[in-house]
């Protein structure tokens, strides 16, 4: 037990991290990383789901204390046919050092069924995590919340007071992005290949990767165009083959309007086009993306291509066809705008990677893959030659 009584402290926008819009709930404070008007543009349960899981999330305040107590109400995923999703996990991080990291029993549970396309929410208790040990003295403490798990925050309790982190004067960082960047199958907050990236770096991360959600919507475009901040990309494609949303008709315009609005507000800053990763199932196959039922009653979740690769004269959209177009805007639009740039997607993970660290459900990288593009993404981008050089 602490030495001292316990301080509760009211969550705000001051002790919170990589969140656009905060949401007073029944329970308590729901993150979510988009503004309430970008969220009341689109009915896709698929995007509230993913918006409201705190990927780059983190709760950061200075203390002296010794023990930190955190309440909250978590909402597991289940998915019908396949093996339990791993817990959501809380990284604890002490003068930028991971520390310790720990998981929550209870919370809500969403069953969906991706075979019958339904999803059903069960509620549960709230939860609370304990962290002791801590050494005595003024310290900055960092909480990263699940990247995989909606996360109401209840409450924050501390055997000393608490106070915000004076900024720091590092630099912020926008990244937009797909499952990859959102951090399916890392092995943690703190190791999603943008949190890695952002820490090499020494950069402030804003993350508004959403799993299966960066399909150019003009809401999220700007979102980007009315958040501060010094230095933004943008990793598109992957999502746009899984959903077969668009043809390469539409395709086109949509990214020319989605930079131009980012440019709205941010005429100068660099801005770092991102094609996808090397995915064997859609290079040269259409989508959409389907679960594997063979894999499926197998208990393995696996993802397949369903589209025809003879509809590309159609013009529907491939990996290699959205990579060659990405790579001709950019460099159309560079004659006019130097601070833009493009970055091939395989450079992060290309065939040689496949082959060592291949995908294991045909889409997302696992932790070690994680690691190594957040590498390669720090080495490409923040290097003193990188396009995000300080």
């Amino acid at each position: 037990m602490p030495t001292h009584p316990w301080t509760t402290t009211p969550i705000t926008a001051e002790l919170l991290r990589g969140a656009l819009d905060l949401e007073r709930t029944a329970h308590g404070v729901l993150p979510h990383r988009l503004p309430a008007r970008a969220r009341a543009q689109c009915a896709d349960p698929q995007l509230a789901m993913v918006e409201s899981q705190p990927a780059g999330v983190r709760l950061v305040f200075r203390t002296r204390a010794t023990a930190v107590e955190l309440d909250a109400l978590p909402t597991k995923r289940v998915y019908v046919g396949a093996p339990p999703r791993p817990e959501g996990v809380y990284d604890l991080v002490v003068d930028g050092r991971l520390t310790e990291q720990a998981s929550l029993s209870g919370g809500n549970t969403l069953t969906i069924d991706m075979t019958a396309g339904t999803a059903e929410h069960e509620p549960g208790p709230v939860g609370t995590l304990r962290f002791s040990g801590l050494p005595d003295r003024v310290k900055d403490v960092e909480i990263w919340l699940p990247y995989n798990e909606t996360t109401e925050i209840v409450a924050l309790r501390t055997d000393a007071p608490v106070e915000p982190v004076p900024d720091r004067g590092r630099k912020v960082w926008l990244h937009h992005g797909s499952s990859i960047s959102h951090g399916t199958d890392a092995a943690s907050p703190t190791t999603t290949w943008p949190v890695l990236a952002a820490s090499r770096g020494g950069v402030d991360l804003i993350n508004l990767g959403f799993g299966g959600s960066a399909l150019l919507d003009p809401f999220t475009a700007r979102a980007m165009r009315d958040t501060p901040a010094d230095l933004i990309s943008v990793k598109l494609g992957i999502n746009l083959v899984n959903t077969d949303l668009m043809r390469l008709r539409a395709f086109t315009p949509a990214v020319h309007g989605f930079l131009d609005t980012i440019r709205d507000g941010h005429p100068t800053t660099p801005l770092l086009v991102v094609s996808p990763i090397l995915c064997p199932i859609h290079e040269d196959t259409p989508g959409p993306s389907a679960p594997d039922l063979t894999s499926l009653s197998a208990g393995r979740l696996r993802f397949r291509a369903a589209g025809d690769p003879a509809e590309r004269a159609s013009g529907k959209l491939t990996l290699t066809v959205i990579r060659d177009e990405l790579a001709r805007i950019v460099r159309q639009r560079a004659a006019e705008d130097p601070n833009l740039h493009h970055l091939d997607g395989r450079e992060l993970y290309g065939e040689s990677d496949s082959a060592e660290l291949p995908l294991p459900d045909e889409l997302h990288p696992d932790a070690a893959t994680h690691r190594r593009m957040g590498e390669r993404f720090a080495e490409r981008a923040f290097a003193a030659d990188g396009v995000f050089r300080s």
